[in-house]
């Protein structure tokens, strides 16, 4: 065989010009806010002309959506990665994983924009974008189990929890620790709520 075939390395490119655009996209949103990001900003950071993006997606929402879906994935693989490293304890390990998430969002406010807020009007992620989203949710969902956390809504209260702390911050006192220091009692009180025992118990 000699090399790659023709139609691998054209995939090939138009794959490394999308993670191009996408890259190009996330640094916009970082510099001006997601809601401000715009194909004319994206396309010059990647020497090209705004219609040009439209051979590669087919809407601003679609750089969007796909934004989403890389956004949570690699925040899956942060996830997967950090298990082997989470404390046994339950109360520990729950604390590990809020700090984990807000240490996360903190460093990349657009990320958490993006992935848990609606800043985007109109824009909602596909069903293929959103699946890693829902992966994460099913990995903690296996540790609260794995810690005998049986409360109905107990996974929709841990995102308010631990969301609306991170967001308080961001709003509120933005490259400070006002709300960061108020993780470990968070935790303790939803750990009260649904009944895990205390280390001393």
């Amino acid at each position: 065989m000699l090399g790659t075939p023709t139609g691998n390395r054209i995939a090939e490119r138009r794959e490394a010009t999308r993670r191009e655009i996408l890259a190009a996209a996330w640094d916009v949103a970082r510099e001006q806010g997601v809601a401000q990001l715009t194909l004319r900003q994206v396309a010059a950071r990647v020497g090209m002309q705004a219609p040009s993006l439209y051979s590669h997606f087919d809407s601003k929402h679609a750089i969007y959506d796909a934004m989403f879906g890389q956004g949570w994935a690699e925040y899956l693989a942060e996830c997967e990665e950090q298990l082997p490293t989470l404390p046994e304890e339950p109360r520990a390990r729950l604390r590990a994983i809020a700090q984990q998430f807000f240490d996360y969002s903190i460093a990349d406010p657009a990320w958490f924009q993006l992935l848990n807020q609606r800043v985007v009007p109109g824009f909602e992620p596909s069903a293929e974008s959103y699946a890693p989203s829902l992966a994460v949710m099913e990995l903690f969902g296996t540790e609260m189990n794995r810690m005998g956390i049986r409360d109905e809504g107990a996974m929709d209260l841990w995102v308010a929890l631990v969301g609306g702390l991170v967001d308080s911050q961001l709003a509120n006192d933005p490259g400070g620790s006002r709300y960061q220091l108020l993780l470990d009692r968070a935790v303790d009180m939803y750990a009260d709520h649904v009944g895990l025992p205390s280390p001393t118990s």
